[in-house]
This record gives structure tokens, C-alpha cells and sequence, in this order.
């Protein structure tokens, strides 16, 4: 049996996007009338194999009845405008999420802010430096690293999370954590976002326990776990494998407060990671936002040379305002400052972008 998969691409900005989209000439992307697209390509999928074609969207009436049906249940959900559920977040606008890791041992920065006024002057240099979303987290799971006990855990994060609605009740605080008894303890101190990188399938109680809470939630790709997703790591084919497994995650939240993460270097290679990123615009179809953490990671030292990881702010950057062209809503950055300053002026130069 085949399956069918819809991606958005051949993208205008700006008053071409406008223009186009008041012609019918192309269609929005996610709401969005300052990107918009006039092609799609379409996946087909079977046990034997996978084949894509890319055609104009005008010609949706020429294919097969049960692939024309899904490309335009996926259309109806990719140029659909973003609800906004998180505290103070705008998925109509891009989105920076600041990165607080209370670790020891972080690929990046662990240690650096583990001391507890540190950590409160590092949030406001973020917010102020345009971060909406402050992601905090006490687990390091950076290729390698093993797990900590959840004492260990929420004891690094428990004065910051317990705090943090005092000193910043419009920011949305997200909690990265795979341990359903820290997510408790999170939402109940305030959390309005939770950021699981094993996509809940480290602690298979963690769904069922927030149920009652109604908390918006990341569900994040990864395959394996942090002391073994890069060993090896292998797909029948990576984009349609993320795919099929945000759709099985999604039916088990089984509401609309939910944000997607195909997991940049969680159990991906750089043809895996390269991949994602340069067809990111299929997740589109499945309706919600976006959120991609690229920063530092991995890939950028495998194709520049550059491994202190501090140092790869160019590579970070770079891969930020190519995801924002491809209209991803949520970036998870280190450097907010930088990247938000690159924002700015990328996003400027696109709405004044005209043939």
C-alpha cells in the first residue's frame, strides 16, 4: 500500500510572496503572506521503495484519487495559520528559545551557569537579548552522556524553575527533562512548556501523568539514547521515518498544544542531519510548528573544521536563517543575541525582497 507525504517548496518572500498569493499564483506558508510557495513535492511510499515528484499546485487535479485526497488534507494544513498556545510566543513571527543547561557536563557550556546567580543573570542578558522561551534543563544528553537520577536532576534546576514565574511571568519557561517526576514538579512550579528529547518514549508514564494538566508539549526525534544515538545511526529513509513518528506521537497527545523537533544530531549523521534541515518544510503538513536546535551542534564542526564548539556561531547562524526561509517558527539557540540580531535583519531584507 503506498503512502503519500507533502512538502512546500519553490518559496517567494515578501512583496513577491504578497503579490503571488493576490494573483493565486502561489499559496502562503502557514498563515504567513511574506512566504509563499507555488510547488510541492510529493512522496510516495511503499514497502519496495520511495519516489518523489515535484509539480505546481495547480496541478493537484491531475493525480490518483487517494494521492490527490491527502496532498489536499496536507495543503489545507501547511498554509494554515499557527495558533499561538504558549504564554507570550507569536508562531506567526520567529521565535527564539534561550538555552539554560544546569550541567556539569554539556557539549557546550557545562558548568558555566550552574552556579545559581549566574543562571539568573544569564536568563536576563537572554530575555533581553530577545529570547521569548527560556529552555532549562539539568540532564546533560549529549552524544555519550549517561543518565542522572531525578534527585540529582531537579536539585540543579529546582531554585531556577520554582523562581523563575517571579522574576519573568510573561516569558514561557520550557523544561527539558525525559523523567515524568521532574515534569510534575515543573508544571506545578509554573513550567508552561515541555521539552522531551526522547519524545516521550524514555518514561512511557510521562503522557498518561500530564494528561490532566493539558501542557503544551515538544515532541523531539530521537533514535536511541544519549549514550548511544551515534552509534551508527540508520533510517530506511530519514525524513519519512521522523515523519511517521511525530504522526504516532501525535495521536497519542491527541490535542493541539504541541510543538515539533525532528532532533538535529540526535541520533543522525551528517547526511541524516543535512537532510532534515534542507527539507524541513515537509513537516509543515502535519499542522503545527516548528522547532529546530542547530546551535553548535556537531554537523557545523564536520563541514567548517571548527571544534570548539563555542566558535561555531557563523555555522549556527547560518543554518537558523535558512530554516527561517523554509518557515520554521522556534529556534533553540546559545548565542541569542547573535542570532537574534541575524533575525532581524534577514527577516528585513525578505520583506523587502522584489524582483
Amino acid at each position: 500500500m503506498n503512502k503519500y507525504y507533502t512538502r512546500a517548496c519553490n518559496f517567494y518572500y515578501g512583496k513577491n510572496a504578497t503579490k503571488l498569493i493576490k494573483k493565486k499564483l502561489a499559496l502562503p506558508l502557514c498563515g504567513n503572506k511574506n512566504i509563499a510557495f507555488d510547488k510541492i513535492e510529493i512522496f510516495k511510499r511503499n514497502k519496495h521503495n520511495t519516489l518523489s515528484k515535484i509539480i505546481s499546485f495547480k496541478k493537484i487535479k491531475s493525480l490518483a484519487p487517494l494521492c490527490k485526497s491527502k496532498v489536499k488534507k496536507d495543503l489545507k494544513k501547511i498554509t494554515l495559520k499557527r495558533k499561538n498556545f504558549l504564554n507570550n510566543v507569536d508562531f506567526n513571527k520567529p521565535t527564539i528559545m534561550g538555552i539554560l543547561n544546569l550541567t556539569p557536563d554539556s557539549f557546550s557550556d557545562g558548568g558555566k551557569f550552574n552556579n545559581e546567580k549566574k543562571s539568573y543573570l544569564h536568563i536576563s542578558n537572554m530575555i533581553k537579548a530577545g529570547a521569548n522561551i527560556i529552555d532549562v534543563g539539568g540532564e546533560s544528553t549529549r552524544p555519550g552522556s549517561k543518565t542522572v537520577t531525578v534527585k540529582s536532576e531537579w536539585k540543579r534546576i529546582e531554585k531556577v524553575i520554582k523562581n523563575f514565574k517571579k522574576r519573568h511571568k510573561n516569558i514561557c519557561l520550557s523544561l527539558d527533562t525525559r523523567k515524568s517526576e521532574i515534569m510534575l514538579k515543573g508544571v506545578k512550579s509554573g513550567v508552561n512548556l515541555i521539552n522531551d528529547v526522547s519524545g516521550f518514549n524514555y518514561d512511557e508514564t510521562s503522557l498518561i501523568k500530564l494528561k490532566k494538566f493539558n501542557i503544551s508539549k515538544v515532541i523531539h526525534h530521537m533514535q536511541g539514547t544519549p549514550n548511544t544515538m551515534q552509534k551508527n545511526p540508520k533510517y530506511k529513509n530519514v525524513l519519512l521515518d521522523i515523519y511517521d513518528f511525530f504522526e504516532k506521537v501525535i495521536k497519542k497527545i491527541n490535542n493541539r498544544k504541541i510543538v515539533l523537533d525532528p532532533g538535529i544530531g540526535f541520533g543522525k549523521d551528517l547526511k541524516h542531519n543535512l537532510t532534515l534541515i534542507s527539507k524541513i518544510s515537509l513537516f509543515h503538513s502535519l499542522g503545527f510548528p516548528i522547532l529546530i536546535g542547530t546551535s553548535r551542534k556537531r554537523f557545523i564542526a564536520q563541514i567548517s573544521g571548527e571544534y570548539d564548539s563555542e566558535e561555531r556561531i557563523g555555522g549556527t547562524l547560518a543554518s537558523v536563517l535558512f530554516l527561517l526561509s523554509q518557515g520554521v517558527q522556534i529556534f533553540r539557540v546559545h548565542n541569542v543575541k547573535e542570532v537574534n540580531q541575524g533575525i532581524l535583519v534577514f527577516k528585513e531584507i525578505l520583506a523587502n525582497f522584489k524582483n
